[in-house]
């Protein structure tokens, strides 16, 4: 059993991702994206920074970036 922190470690407990996506995000987007930190890199990527609940709302939370059509270089979980 690996010890990396996964959604299925800890339940009831929010997993802290980060999403890294091409291009740079407007910050009109940020009410959809209300429980999680914009970040605008130099490199012209967005990280998506924040606490997801579940698989559910992991999920939910790829489908706003599969929405927006800006292309999903990766998705993280943090470790504690």
């Amino acid at each position: 059993m690996s010890n990396k922190k996964d959604a299925t470690n800890a339940p009831n407990q929010p997993v802290i991702y980060e999403i890294r996506l091409k291009g740079h995000l407007s910050a009109v987007w940020t009410d959809w994206f209300e429980d999680l930190t914009i970040t605008l890199e130099d490199n012209g990527e967005t990280l998506l920074t924040g606490p997801v609940v579940d698989q559910a709302a992991l999920h939910g939370l790829l489908k706003r970036v599969r929405d927006l059509g800006m292309p999903l270089l990766s998705v993280n979980p943090l470790p504690d």
